[in-house]
C-alpha cells in the first residue's frame, strides 16, 4: 500500500508545471456614475478605468477624470445640457463632476418620481447612452426601533431595526443609506435587496449601519450603532438595472482576496462599452433618536 501511494505522490509531482503569464493591458474604458434622484438635480461624474495592477495614487485618481464631454439628460419633455463642475479637496486637489446648470438662478431639471430619464455622453469621439427610472414609491420604510446588543463586550451598542411594507407582485427594488450624527448617507455593506421572499407583506429586518469602503472594515463592530446615536435611513426604491449593478457590485467587493469566490461580472447599463451606471432613486426618510 506504502508502495502504491509513493507512486501517486511521484506522478502527482511529475505532473507540476511553472505557469506564467503577462497580463494584457487594456485601453481604458469610459467609468459613469450617474444619479437622477428624487428633487435633487441630477449628476453625473466621468472617469477612466485603471489597469488592475496600477499603482493607485491620488495624482493617477484626479488624472483619471473626464473632463470637456457633452452630457445631456431628458425625460421625454425637456432636455437638459448638464455643465461641468469642479470642487477643491484637500491640498491642490480637484473633483470634477456634471450637473445642471444653476447661473443666473435656473432651477433646471429635478428628479420625479414616475418618470423615465435617458442620458447621452459624447466624449472621445464616442457616444455612450444609458436609460432609468425613478419609480413611484411602492415599498416604504414604516418606521425605525432598536435593540439594546446582546453580548456582554458589545455593552452601549444597539441593533437597529425597520417595519417595511412591501405591496403584492414580484418587481420592487430598493436601496438604503444611514446618516450618524449629521454626517455623510452611507449605503449598507449590503446595499440592495429585491421581495422574492417578502413579496406582498409586511415585516421587520435588521437594518445595517452604513460603510465607508475607502476604510478599512471591523466586520465584528461595523453593523451596530450607540446609545446616544442621531440616526436616519435613507431608503430608496429603484429600478431592476439599479439593483442588479449594485448587487453584482457588491458581490465583487465582498469576494476581493477570496481564492474561492466565483468571477463576478457587474452588471452596468451603460451602452458602447463602458463601465458604470446611471440610477434613479426614490427617496424616503426616517429618523430615531437613541438615548444616552
Amino acid at each position: 500500500m506504502k508502495f502504491l501511494y509513493l507512486i501517486a505522490l511521484i506522478f502527482l509531482i511529475s505532473c507540476e508545471r511553472t505557469i506564467s503569464f503577462t497580463p494584457e493591458n487594456q485601453e481604458p474604458k469610459l467609468v459613469v456614475e450617474g444619479i437622477v434622484e428624487q428633487n435633487e438635480h441630477p449628476t453625473v461624474v466621468l472617469t477612466t478605468s485603471l489597469d488592475f495592477f496600477s499603482h493607485i495614487s491620488r495624482e493617477k485618481l484626479t488624472g483619471s477624470f473626464v473632463r470637456g464631454a457633452e452630457i445631456t439628460i431628458s425625460d421625454g419633455t425637456t432636455t437638459e445640457l448638464l455643465k461641468e463642475y469642479e470642487v477643491p479637496v484637500a491640498g491642490d486637489t480637484v473633483l470634477y463632476y456634471y450637473s445642471v446648470d444653476t447661473s443666473n438662478g435656473r432651477v433646471g431639471m429635478h428628479g420625479e418620481p414616475g418618470k423615465s430619464y435617458n442620458l447621452t455622453i459624447k466624449s472621445g469621439g464616442k457616444e455612450y447612452t444609458a436609460f432609468t427610472t425613478i419609480p413611484i414609491p411602492a415599498k416604504t420604510l414604516d418606521s425605525l426601533y432598536y435593540y439594546q446588543a446582546v453580548n456582554p463586550e458589545d455593552e452601549g451598542k444597539v441593533i437597529l431595526y425597520g417595519r417595511f411594507n412591501d405591496p403584492p407582485g414580484l418587481g420592487n427594488y430598493v436601496r438604503y443609506f444611514t446618516n450618524v450624527n449629521g454626517g455623510l448617507y452611507l449605503p449598507g455593506l449590503n446595499s440592495v435587496y429585491d421581495d422574492q421572499i417578502v413579496d406582498g407583506t409586511k415585516y421587520n429586518v435588521q437594518i445595517e449601519r452604513g460603510v465607508d469602503r475607502n476604510l478599512e472594515i471591523d466586520f465584528e463592530e461595523y453593523a451596530y450603532f450607540s446609545r446616544g446615536d442621531i440616526i436616519s435611513v435613507k431608503f430608496c426604491n429603484i429600478d431592476k438595472a439599479v439593483f442588479d449593478f449594485w448587487r453584482t457590485m457588491e458581490y465583487s467587493y465582498a469576494s476581493i482576496g477570496n481564492p474561492f469566490s466565483s468571477p463576478t461580472k457587474v452588471v452596468g447599463n451603460i451602452s458602447n462599452g463602458a463601465l458604470g451606471y446611471f440610477g434613479g432613486y426614490s427617496v424616503q426618510y426616517a429618523s430615531v433618536i437613541i438615548p444616552e
